[in-house]
């Protein structure tokens, strides 16, 4: 990672930069802040010659799984404020990508949606995690790739289901030594 500078070159990049006991928890911690980073989505959209900011393709990625959204449900999905989602939405507007409208459940409410080419763009934006993980997996055998997406479907399966059950009950307390 050459050229950084301030905080960015401060973050962790390695799973050794965390002191979890968990080898597993310091390995996703490191993967969640790098890929998870606007900036660095950022650099790799520019690289790329995306023609969009990052916090509009993650707008898109959103929109097309979980269908329409309310403006409020954005600004919480995408960790920002109310009046940075709507200058996000206008700029899509503009690109003819999402359209506003009444929430049928609330009629005071409004639900941005995609488009028809709203949807073709958001594809496209899965079409570049596609890309990402394929050069991330360059060179593993078809056989690792599986087994890693097992046990990666797997641990996603069981993480869901405790988070859920965290949510009603908190933690549980810490195992003695």
């Amino acid at each position: 990672m050459a050229d950084q500078t301030g905080a960015e070159a401060a973050r962790p990049r390695q799973a050794s930069d965390f002191p979890y006991r968990s080898e597993l928890l310091a390995n996703l911690s490191a993967l969640i802040l790098l890929w998870d980073s606007p900036a660095f989505q950022g650099q790799i959209l520019a690289k790329t010659g995306e023609s969009i900011d990052q916090q509009s393709h993650a707008t898109l990625r959103h929109l097309l799984a979980w269908g329409p959204m309310r403006p409020t449900a954005l600004s919480e999905v995408l960790a920002t404020g109310a009046s940075h989602v709507s200058k996000i939405v206008r700029r899509l507007e503009a690109a003819g990508w999402v359209t506003r409208g009444t929430d049928p459940s609330d009629g005071r409410a409004t639900l941005i949606s995609l488009t028809e080419e709203g949807e073709k763009a958001a594809h496209s934006v899965y079409a570049l995690g596609d890309r990402m993980i394929a050069e991330v997996l360059d060179g593993w055998t078809e056989k690792d790739v599986q087994e890693y997406t097992a046990l990666t479907s797997r641990f996603v399966k069981d993480a869901i289901a405790s988070a859920e059950r965290m949510l009603e009950r908190g933690l549980l307390p810490a195992a003695t030594e």
